[in-house]
């Protein structure tokens, strides 16, 4: 899968984490959670 232009730009911001669930590709931030998507 390609992994959209949005996506890395969150993965670089403090605080973010890439999760894979299954089909799914989630960037979830904590510190931020308005930094936070998803692909698939």
């Amino acid at each position: 899968m390609k992994v959209r232009r949005s996506l890395r730009a969150l993965k670089f911001k403090d605080g973010a984490q890439v999760v894979k669930r299954g089909k799914r590709v989630y960037v979830l931030n904590r510190k931020n959670p308005r930094l936070q998507a998803r692909q698939g």
